[in-house]
């Protein structure tokens, strides 16, 4: 596969290392690069210093294990002792523009604490509770990366490229704030080991290779999530001070056939105001807008920030009109009215498109068709000449940016999907790919597997209204499934996701572990989560209770009291359970909201 001229230069292409060997010794782990022997590094165990490898080591005796890894995510330093995050497996999933592209599957994390034995007994609790959260962190969903080229970079970015910048380390060509691992790669960085650090993205990468009357066309979704305000769905709302808005990601949809290759971008992200809303074990808990005197400055270095990377700027905002909704969208009606060349355009998806009329989804794009068509895609054809330019990208939101936007931002990539082939000649302009109903179904999986990825890097369940976005309309099966969703998505904001949240805030380099400030989390010596379990039996046990004696009632008129008591325990508990909501919710220990 040809490569993009403007990328060609007389230096080689940097490559990392497919396969790493870790040697597991006593006093130190060696990871060296398989395909070259004499490449690698080495940790100590004990105070988890780098080193080279320089052919002089002297190790005690064999190493008691060893393995193949494919690849270093970075180093972390805790309380005491340094952590290695390493990928122990992965699988190929397509390729970006010629290049393979990998999907971790899992990884380990290597311990160089063998200190910790002279540590407190608070070290010790705090240095227990960060490695807890090492441990969430290598399950984390949704990590891709080459070892041939870098992923987080659009088509049209990587085209104005100077020559020659395809030599660089991987880490250097990357965009940072798309770089999911770039804070653990820091020390590695330091250490000048451009062999071993590999950039990687969270987010999505979908390939489907279509087949159009007589061309052939393969279709990469890529979408990559933003490192700045990175979270979970309610413990990162709204933007912080920065304007940087939580659950940002960008999405490239790129098409290769006939020697063109096209891509067309779209944005999503939480509304760029201050605002929250706190789990209290309530289904639907309370959202409020951040009074701030900053506010304005937010949203308008947020715009700011998307004007100076993308152009002209469409704001699509899918939220309800009415209730706490309402109130979120009016204040950010509010604020676009003073940011400039930004069109604002308020949508409510869920009174244009209820009962299931996702066709009204139209509707919006008569409003913005001939701003969005101006924007136009980008394409380079045969030769490598660059025939269109994007010139400015659609921002999309609901209040979690996931399953209203989602269908949304598939339907409007639709749209532009048809104007590229049609450009290119491989539809004719009277055609579009919904006339082809088993490649329609396979675009439309694109964006629902996405969909679904996302969602669960948020929120840790799949996508809402994942079915509409499948099939084009709302299903029984889907019906169920978003039910399960749902409950699920419940359970882990209220007792999942603030320790997920700490996990989040570590990795991320947002909290650096300090060994001489106070302990995270020793400041408080009651925690009430830990006694939901018994209060949750009371109330279970109290309900049934009392429905046993309702039974009895009209058998012995001392159930009746046996009655009253035991609904009088129950509502007492739900009572206190109510009015203490949040303290008996997981919570961050280590961030604040902003």
């Amino acid at each position: 596969m040809d490569i993009e001229p403007s990328l060609v230069g007389s230096a080689e292409r940097f490559k990392l290392d497919h396969e790493l060997e870790l040697h597991e010794f006593e006093d130190k782990f060696v990871i060296k690069s398989l395909q070259s022997p004499n490449q690698g590094f080495w940790i100590s165990r004990r105070d988890g210093n780098i080193n080279f490898l320089d052919g002089n080591e002297t190790c005690s005796g064999s190493p008691s294990r060893t393995s193949t890894i494919y690849g270093v995510v970075g180093t972390i330093r805790l309380v005491v002792g340094t952590y290695v995050v390493v990928i122990t497996s992965c699988k190929e999933v397509g390729s970006f523009l010629g290049y393979p592209v990998y999907r971790v599957m899992s990884m380990r994390v290597l311990a160089c604490n063998d200190a910790l034995k002279f540590s407190t007994g608070q070290e010790k609790k705090d240095e227990a509770y960060f490695m807890t959260l090492l441990n969430i962190v290598e399950s984390t969903p949704g990590l891709y990366y080459s070892y041939e080229t870098d992923i987080t970079l659009n088509l049209q970015r990587r085209n104005k490229l100077v020559e020659g910048w395809m030599s660089k380390p991987l880490w250097k060509q990357a965009d940072p704030r798309y770089v999911w691992n770039r804070h653990l790669s820091e020390e590695l960085i330091e250490c000048k080991l451009d062999r071993f650090i590999v950039p990687i993205i969270q987010g999505s990468f979908q390939v489907a290779e279509l087949k159009l009357k007589d061309s052939h066309a393969m279709v990469t979704l890529v979408s990559r999530r933003c490192n700045r305000r990175l979270g979970t769905r309610m413990w990162r709302r709204g933007a912080n001070l920065e304007g940087d808005a939580a659950n940002f990601i960008e999405t490239e949809q790129l098409l290769e056939t006939e020697g063109f290759r096209s891509s067309f971008l779209q944005v999503r992200g939480s509304i760029p105001l201050l605002w929250e809303q706190i789990v209290d074990l309530s289904y639907k808990p309370h959202l409020s807008v951040i009074k701030h005197e900053q506010t304005p400055l937010v949203v308008e270095r947020h715009f700011s920030d998307l004007s100076q990377r993308y152009g002209e700027i469409i704001a699509i905002d899918l939220t309800e009109k009415h209730g706490e909704e309402g109130q979120l969208s009016a204040a950010y009606a509010a604020e676009m009215k003073n940011v400039p060349n930004v069109r604002y355009v308020p949508f409510d998806f869920h009174g244009h498109c209820k009962d299931s009329n996702f066709d009204n989804l139209e509707i919006l794009y008569d409003q913005i068709s001939e701003d969005a068509e101006k924007q136009r895609y980008f394409l380079i054809d045969r030769e490598g000449n660059v025939q269109e330019e994007q010139r400015g990208v659609i921002r999309s939101n609901c209040v979690d940016s996931l399953d209203r936007t989602n269908v949304t931002q598939c339907y409007l990539a639709q749209k532009a999907l048809n104007l590229q082939l049609q450009r290119i000649g491989v539809l004719s302009p009277s055609e579009c790919i919904s006339m082809f109903d088993e490649e329609y179904g396979k675009y439309r999986a694109l964006w629902a597997e996405q969909g679904d990825e996302i969602s669960l890097e948020y929120t840790g369940t799949h996508a809402l209204k994942g079915d509409i976005v499948r099939y084009g309309k709302q299903t029984i099966f889907g019906m169920i499934k978003d039910g399960m969703s749902a409950l699920s998505r419940y359970y882990l904001n209220n007792f999942h996701d603030g320790i997920r949240q700490d996990a989040l805030d570590l990795i991320s380099g947002h909290y650096t572990v300090n060994r001489n400030s106070l302990s995270p989390i020793g400041q408080n010596g009651f925690d009430p989560f830990s006694f939901l379990p018994v209060t949750s039996a009371l109330i279970i046990g109290g309900l049934t209770a009392t429905t046993l004696t309702v039974q009895q009632v009209g058998r012995n008129v001392h159930q009746y009291v046996s009655t009253a008591i035991c609904a009088g325990i129950t509502a007492g508990v739900m009572a206190i359970l109510k009015a203490n909501g949040r303290q008996f919710c997981s919570r961050p220990r280590l961030c604040g909201l902003l």
